[in-house]
């Protein structure tokens, strides 16, 4: 049977005295005890915070452990690993010897999972593609969710004839495939002359910067926020609590940012770590097919498709940028999860 838990509402009641104050706690207080208590979704937090952390101190293991230019081709050059000169680019293995390979792993300080195509640090390339593919999606999946946070309130509030409008724009895009329409925005896009570059206002987008991913994967993920709050906007606009609101004169600034806002932000809270795993994903896809992240960028993506051509000679090239992106994910999904639990309000209430 359901069990009222005092606590769980918020309300502390002094064990000494019957019938003492009652301390009320806020809604987003009682949301950080419950996350504060998911044993899980605090490791996934602290695994995403360590893969950031470790992502932004790329310039300082390139510089200081592996003293490498991740991003300068050196496949002339040598490494001494245990005293001995070993070349980056070895004679290719078998018996005639054909080909060049990569040097591997050597769980050393230099090229310590080894060498791409190029002679380039692998490991040193991951953590500075994590730096890309961490922007990329943190912020296509902010701007997705303020975006469709702008539009839901607009269309759930005021209905009638901006929802339809609004609405029938959303649906125009989920008429597209999702991959489809972002490859075929990315490929117009980069296919820009360099002496005409994409200017936005007073931001001028060359071919190969971080924001045109950014910003077409953010546009084409406007749509899978929108929908759900769109729908408890416009279930929120019959409540009763914003009728009194209206009975007592507010107007319709008052009534979106003071009422409505609030009850839907929570929503926000939860899908932005799910959309920033999903944006990863994507970002990955795009600079796996060349049209996501350009040269001499790197992001995850653009690593795995570097090390595609060496899986069978040295596969940590593609395994390792894969490894990051599926904990990356793994880790955003779990902590998501943990966000969903202790923002909703049934979890006040337990089934014992």
């Amino acid at each position: 049977m359901a069990v009222f838990e005092p606590e769980a509402e918020g309300i502390v009641l002094d064990v000494e005295e019957t019938g003492g104050d009652i301390v009320g706690r806020s809604p987003w207080a009682l949301a950080g005890r419950r996350f504060l208590r998911n044993k899980l979704a605090l490791a996934a937090l602290g695994l995403f915070i360590l893969i950031v952390a470790v992502s932004l101190s790329a310039p300082l293991y390139a510089k200081h452990v592996a003293k490498t230019d991740p991003f300068k081709s050196n496949v002339t050059g040598t490494v001494t690993i245990d005293g001995k000169t070993i070349d980056v680019i070895q004679e290719g293995t078998g018996k005639l010897g054909l080909g060049e390979t990569p040097i591997g792993p050597t769980w050393k300080s230099q090229y310590f999972i080894g060498a791409d195509g190029q002679g380039r640090d692998v490991a040193a390339r991951v953590l500075y593609g994590g730096r890309a593919s961490l922007f990329i999606g943190f912020g296509s999946a902010l701007l997705a969710c303020l975006l469709a946070l702008v539009l839901a309130l607009v269309a759930g509030y005021f209905a009638g004839a901006t929802d339809l409008v609004i609405s029938r724009l959303m649906d125009l895009i989920w008429a597209f495939p999702l991959y489809l329409l972002a490859i075929s925005l990315a490929t117009v896009l980069l296919a820009r002359p360099t002496d005409k570059p994409l200017k936005i206002g007073p931001v001028t987008l060359t071919a190969g910067s971080l924001w045109i991913p950014l910003v077409i994967i953010g546009l084409v993920y406007v749509l899978y926020v929108f929908r759900p709050i769109r729908g408890q906007v416009l279930s929120l606009r019959e409540k009763e609590f914003v009728e009194a609101a209206v009975a007592q004169g507010a107007g319709s600034f008052r009534l979106v940012f003071r009422e409505i806002l609030p009850n839907v932000i929570s929503t926000v809270v939860v899908l932005l770590p799910l959309m920033i795993a999903t944006t990863i994903l994507t970002e990955s896809a795009l600079s796996y097919l060349s049209i996501g992240v350009q040269a001499p960028q790197a992001s995850w993506g653009t690593i795995i498709e570097d090390g595609q051509g060496l899986l069978y000679t040295r596969p940590w090239v593609a395994i390792a940028p894969g490894i990051m992106i599926v904990l990356t994910v793994l880790a955003l999904n779990v902590l998501g999860d943990g966000l969903r639990d202790a923002l909703d309000p049934r979890s006040k209430v337990r089934m014992k």
